[in-house]
């Protein structure tokens, strides 16, 4: 925005323009106002057919509200078409869905006493079907009394702290304040249906009001491997995930969804009621799931019609019900409802928490709809597995098998997001700066019994001796050319992009200069270069001399490149070197025009 922009002033108030401010335009005038300062909330400006601003009412009426031609439609001005499908969550959609039949949820869900309920059950049985306890007796589970209302939500919130809401005709999102919110929830009739799904209370002062059931609170990662004495410029904050309020209105509806980061979930009902339809998390399920939210008419689909079966699950005021990581579920609010809740990730189901993580990545899910600070929460929980892996050793104790299961989960995990070339920045800055992640992933192998790929070795890729180009940039020393930056990922080098390649077109010319290998590590061995006389270079550390000219695959093709290696590497080892750490080749000698380039044989 120019410097222009910047000063100039709107509305009625003749204040400069806030982003954070909800305002709306004059169809007239084509002046914005803020809806504070004219009346209009937020949620009313979708209704607006035509905006007639103070100044410009005397002249051309009130504002006009949009006509209601459809019942069926999120666009409920759109002409009335019978042959244009239901959507989701509009008022025909919810009166078919309260009379649609489905499974009976009995045949996947567990019904506990709130005393079984311990990580002992979990020990020996998994955490893989819902969990339904009627009481909260023997829960360890703190909430309200019933008596707690929204007006007492706000009072511990605070009445200008700005909430996420649903509109569910629309199945879209919007911004409230939480008086703004308790004026509706508190008022017949209601002319919408709004539902308010993450309010995440945990800095204010509801939340010592409301303690997650014991069992979640010994098995939520966050508790468990989130360290407590974190400086104050940590890069990520602790994530806020555990505790949540939920105020639906009769007919709330929320669309099948897996839980961000494949959380497990924990859900207890203090007024109301709630219908769950409840998916499990099969391959095939998944891979239906996924199809559907790319799809283009999402909307128009039910979820459940997809899959063979569809579990219904009735809620009551006083039930906690316990979700397993990756079901796929959908809420209906038959009545006004209020509920708190938490999202937790646990050692139970890791590889399938990770494949949900995945799977969001895939579906490029908006930043503010995935689970805070995943990636370093993982690597501070398998930093605190291989300790314990350590004491089952040291112990003489068998790993169980969910835990060597998941452990080898995390491992393929965390070498692909250390060995990404598209976003490997991204991943490593979620590393926390006191792991060091290569050395992480090789203990982690060994003590798993898995190979650590930590050796080059061209010979097990089916192809000749790996090529490897490095650019250094642009250079202007006459006699030393700048450091060489070399990728190491999971202990192997990364074969580069074709833009960090840095060739050019077909035929183009590459001189090389002098090399020379300044770090080591001892897990990973550069192969010795054969001279011109085939012989192996006798002393691998020195530099040999030699030349030749090599044949780089590049886009599917081949592009003739012309090297002259100044000095050759023999072989070398490599230590105290972590993934996602750059090994400097330091150039000797006059570069050529334009920087220096470096093809190495490896």
């Amino acid at each position: 925005m120019s410097r222009r922009k910047e000063k100039e002033v709107y509305c009625l108030c003749r204040r400069v323009y806030d982003p954070d401010e909800f305002m709306i335009e004059c169809d007239v005038c084509k002046e914005w106002f803020h809806g504070s300062c004219v009346g209009i909330e937020e949620h009313q400006a979708v209704d607006i057919e035509s905006y007639h601003c103070p100044n410009c009412q005397p002249e051309h009426g009130p504002l006009t509200l949009k006509r209601r031609r459809n019942w069926h439609r999120h666009d409920y001005a759109e002409n009335n078409d019978d042959r244009k499908a239901v959507q989701t969550g509009t008022s025909v959609f919810i009166s078919k869905l309260k009379k649609a039949h489905f499974y009976s949820a009995d045949e996947v869900v567990v019904h506990l006493h709130g005393s079984e309920v311990t990580v002992d059950f979990f020990e020996q049985h998994g955490f893989l079907t819902p969990l339904l306890v009627e009481h909260k007796e023997g829960l360890g589970l703190k909430v309200p009394p019933p008596t707690f209302t929204i007006v007492d939500v706000e009072r511990c919130v605070g009445p200008l702290r700005e909430i996420d809401v649903i509109d569910v005709n629309r199945q879209g999102d919007l911004r409230m304040k939480m008086m703004e919110w308790t004026e509706y929830y508190t008022s017949k009739p209601r002319r919408k249906v709004l539902n308010v799904i993450s309010l995440e209370f945990s800095d204010t002062e509801l939340n010592k009001l409301v303690t997650p059931p014991t069992v979640v609170r010994e098995m939520d990662w966050i508790e468990a491997h989130w360290p407590k004495d974190l400086p104050d410029d940590f890069a990520y904050q602790r994530p806020q995930v555990q505790k949540y309020c939920l105020m639906s209105v009769k007919d709330s509806y929320t669309d099948f969804h897996v839980d961000f980061g494949g959380t497990s979930v924990w859900y207890h009902i203090l007024r109301g009621q709630k219908v769950f339809y409840v998916i499990p998390p099969s391959d095939d399920s998944l891979r239906l799931y996924e199809n559907w939210v790319m799809s283009s008419n999402q909307s128009e689909v039910f979820f459940g019609d997809l899959v063979p079966k569809c579990y219904e699950c009735h809620l009551s005021a006083g039930n906690t019900f316990f979700i397993p990581s990756g079901w796929i579920h959908a809420v209906l609010t038959p009545e006004d409802s209020l509920v708190f809740g938490g999202n937790f990730l646990h050692r139970y189901t890791i590889g399938r928490q990770l494949k949900i993580h995945a799977m969001e990545l895939r579906l490029d899910t908006p930043q503010k709809f995935l689970h805070p600070s995943y990636e370093t929460l993982t690597w501070f929980a398998a930093r605190d597995l291989l300790d314990e892996l350590k004491e089952y050793q040291n112990m003489g104790g068998s790993v169980p098998k969910y835990l060597l299961e998941g452990g080898r989960e995390m491992i393929k995990t965390l070498k692909t997001w250390t060995a990404m070339r598209e976003g490997l920045k991204a991943h490593l800055q979620q590393v926390p700066p006191d792991i060091k992640p290569a050395k992480l992933i090789e203990q982690l192998c060994v003590h798993f019994g898995l190979p650590g790929d930590a050796q080059v070795d061209s010979s097990s890729r089916g192809e000749d001796p790996l090529k490897l180009t490095i650019r250094t940039g642009s250079v202007t020393a006459t006699e030393l050319c700048e450091p060489i930056k070399l990728r190491l990922s999971g202990g192997q080098i990364l074969r580069p992009s074709s833009e960090e390649m840095g060739l050019g077109e077909e035929g183009e010319k590459e001189e090389a200069v002098g090399i020379k290998l300044s770090v080591s590590h001892p897990e990973v061995v550069v192969k010795p270069l054969r001279g011109s006389n085939g012989a192996l270079t006798e002393d691998p550390p020195v530099l040999k001399s030699s030349s030749g000219a090599a044949k780089v695959k590049r886009n599917g093709g081949t592009a003739g490149v012309k090297r002259e290696l100044v000095d050759a590497i023999g072989s070398a080892e490599l230590e105290d070197v972590e993934d996602g750490d750059y090994a400097s080749l330091q150039g000797k000698g006059k570069p050529p025009p334009g920087g220096a380039k470096s093809t190495l044989w490896l």
